[in-house]
């Protein structure tokens, strides 16, 4: 007899662990690919922090050494969190509400102002606002199964049926 539970995929991880674990890896390998010149274009301009870097990833979205670095820890945490089913919906969705304050920082600073550390562009804002939006929806989508819904039965006394 199986005894497969709908709410595990058939490693026996769920699925918010498993989505947990694939935003994991994009997280770390964004990180990684943030340091290859080449992938990351105009590397050598790459500054450790502020609006001055002009180092671009895929030539589209702004990086710097912290910037890759907190990828790099996103994914670590990610895959932390992946052990468990409830930690990995917390992370999804936490983690979607970081991005998404993220974005609506970036929509507010001036991109050319010392407030603008990370640094941030255009692409990142954008970026960051579907991050927000995919992880949450991931977080409450996979958070739905194996829930069960109780209903009041009436006593029937012992041994009844």
């Amino acid at each position: 007899m199986s005894t497969h539970s709908p709410s595990h995929t058939a490693i026996g991880r769920s699925s918010a662990q498993l989505a947990a674990s694939i935003v994991a890896v994009v997280f770390l390998l964004v990180g990684i690919l943030g340091f290859i010149p080449g992938v990351a274009t105009d590397y050598d301009q790459m500054s450790f922090a502020g609006h001055d870097s002009t180092a671009m990833l895929f030539g589209v979205f702004m990086v710097s050494t912290p910037h890759n670095i907190v990828h790099l820890l996103f994914g670590v945490v990610g895959f932390a969190c992946a052990r468990t089913a409830r930690a990995a919906r917390l992370f999804l969705l936490v983690g979607g509400v970081v991005y998404l304050v993220l974005w609506l920082y970036g929509l507010l600073i001036d991109h050319g102002s010392d407030a603008n550390f990370v640094p941030l562009n255009n692409a990142d804002n954008w970026l960051h606002l579907g991050l927000g939006i995919g992880m949450i929806a991931l977080g409450l989508l996979t958070g739905r199964e194996g829930r069960t819904v109780s209903t009041p039965t009436t006593a029937r006394g012992p041994g009844a049926r």
